[in-house]
């Protein structure tokens, strides 16, 4: 296990700034997930970690040791990719060796650790079967043996999970932590999927446009964003932003009440009158799609609501939606950085 350090990351294609002077520390043994829509820069940024990218500006530091020109194999990081990347014709057993093959491992001991990677990841059964027998889920967890086989000092994963279904993705999840847990190796988890980095990550490093906009712990980004793009971007649905008061207001989904039009409204809730254009059924609660005011000036925003409320409701009525004051989140109309009440 290491400490992962960047310094001052940068990484230019001529004149396109793919990373903009990234600084990130992750600790020995935590779970770091890199956060961020398509082109922001976070998997150039896993690629220069691993060592298939060298920086244009900056060092990367595995331990105590700079790495910035060294080779992938002589960094000691196992990689796992969205794509599987297995040996169609070699079995199980032998994919999950080969980087052990390839190093020169005796074959006692390649065999010793191929069988307990296989009982970690539960494929003891697969190992005599080709890659083609096997589904998504199982590919995966193959793959995944094989970075365990190593026993690296650094795990970095780009998006591996992105290729399941729903379902198998959900358990993926839960097993890669759970995996983590055992291991306590040091692990940058490079995603686009905000649940993934929620459910999954010590840690979440946001990034936009090649730089990282927050750092912090799930609860924390979630609860106090950094800036309007952090507030967007984390949540399913996202944060609402909506300018009054001059400024930005964010409210999450979930913590709106709904009442008719005209109803009197407390002094500590903050209140908005908008028009339901669209009720959805999300099973255990309903969403709503509301619009406050009309043409370029519109609003919109969504709610989260039981389905004893939405017995009251009706799309093209008015009706108040209100949060509390102690809930929101205030951020610079000009900016968007975070401000205080």
């Amino acid at each position: 296990m290491a400490t992962l350090e960047l310094r001052g990351i940068h990484k230019h294609y001529g004149a396109a700034h793919a990373v903009d002077g990234i600084d990130l520390t992750v600790a020995d043994g935590e779970f770091l997930a890199i956060l961020g829509p398509s082109g922001c820069g976070k998997s150039t940024t896993m690629r220069m970690i691993a060592g298939l990218e060298t920086p244009t500006i900056g060092q990367v530091l595995i331990g105590d040791q700079d790495v910035t020109h060294l080779p992938p194999r002589a960094r000691n990081v196992s990689m796992v990719f969205q794509s599987y990347a297995l040996y169609p014709n070699m079995s199980v057993a032998k994919n999950i060796a080969f980087p052990l093959k390839a190093r020169g491992v005796p074959k006692a001991e390649r065999d010793a650790r191929v069988a307990k990677a296989a009982q970690t990841m539960g494929i003891t059964a697969l190992l005599e079967r080709s890659p083609v027998r096997l589904s998504g889920g199982e590919k995966q967890k193959v793959a995944l043996a094989r970075a365990l086989v190593r026993d690296p000092a650094l795990y970095v994963f780009d998006e591996p999970l992105s290729s399941l279904d729903a379902q198998v993705r959900a358990m993926a999840r839960s097993e890669l932590r759970q995996l983590h847990d055992r291991t306590k190796v040091t692990t940058v988890y490079v995603t686009h999927d905000q649940l993934e980095a929620l459910g999954m990550g010590d840690r979440i490093a946001v990034m936009k446009a090649g730089r990282v906009r927050q750092v912090g712990t799930p609860k924390e980004l979630y609860g106090a964003p950094a800036d309007t793009f952090v507030a967007g971007f984390l949540g399913s649905p996202p944060m609402n932003l909506i300018a009054a008061e001059g400024k930005i207001i964010g409210f999450r989904p979930e913590g709106i009440g709904v009442s008719r039009a005209g109803t009197p409204v407390a002094s500590d809730q903050f209140a908005v009158t908008a028009r339901i254009v669209e009720l959805e059924f999300l099973g255990s609660t309903w969403q709503i799609y509301a619009v406050q005011g009309a043409g370029e000036a519109a609003q919109k925003f969504i709610a989260h609501v039981s389905p004893q409320v939405v017995t009251t409701l009706e799309v093209g009525s008015d009706h108040v939606f209100t949060v509390p004051r102690a809930e929101l989140h205030l951020f610079d109309a000009k900016t968007g950085l975070r401000v205080t009440a």
